[in-house]
């Protein structure tokens, strides 16, 4: 049983030698609270290039519309084609009320949104801590979504896949 958890390791290991080598494979670190409690400020994630359109409830890296020199990490929440309405404290798509076990807190300022043949909607999980999103610079062209982050590696206490 242990060779085989050391095979599995060093098979992972060596797979991720190799996302890291061909550009398929990066690691940032985050540096402030705007996606907490999923991703806490310092620490550091492992996030794979995105060959598809991102889904629901993905954590991303994107460019910044404003600032493309600045990548942010962020939820996707609306998709191409859909209508994203805030109010009342609630994300609603389409009509429908999201659920959101990831949003700490309600959701402010009302507003809404249609997106684009190419766009998706991005929030913050600390809704309340930041504004630095989609609900203040509108929709992302989803051809900017680099990066879907798919684990927390370090600190250990933080470790987790997404």
């Amino acid at each position: 049983m242990r060779t085989r958890r050391n095979v599995a390791g060093l098979l992972a290991v060596t797979a991720l030698a190799i996302g890291l080598l061909k550009g398929r494979v990066r690691r940032y670190l985050i540096k402030e609270g705007s996606m907490m409690p999923t991703l806490a400020p310092d620490d550091f994630v492992m996030a794979t290039r995105l060959t598809r359109r991102p889904n629901r409830g993905d954590v991303v890296i994107v460019q910044h519309p404003e600032h493309p020199e600045m990548d942010v990490v962020k939820r996707v929440i609306g998709l191409p084609g859909e209508t994203i309405d805030i109010s009342a404290g609630q994300v609603h798509i389409d009509g429908s009320v999201l659920a959101e076990p990831w949003a700490d807190g309600p959701t402010h300022p009302d507003g809404e949104w249609h997106l684009g043949p190419d766009d998706i909607f991005v929030l913050s999980d600390a809704r309340s801590l930041t504004l630095a999103d989609s609900r203040t610079f509108g929709p992302v062209d989803g051809s900017n979504t680099l990066w879907k982050v798919t684990a927390v590696y370090w600190p250990l206490r933080h470790r987790q896949r997404l």
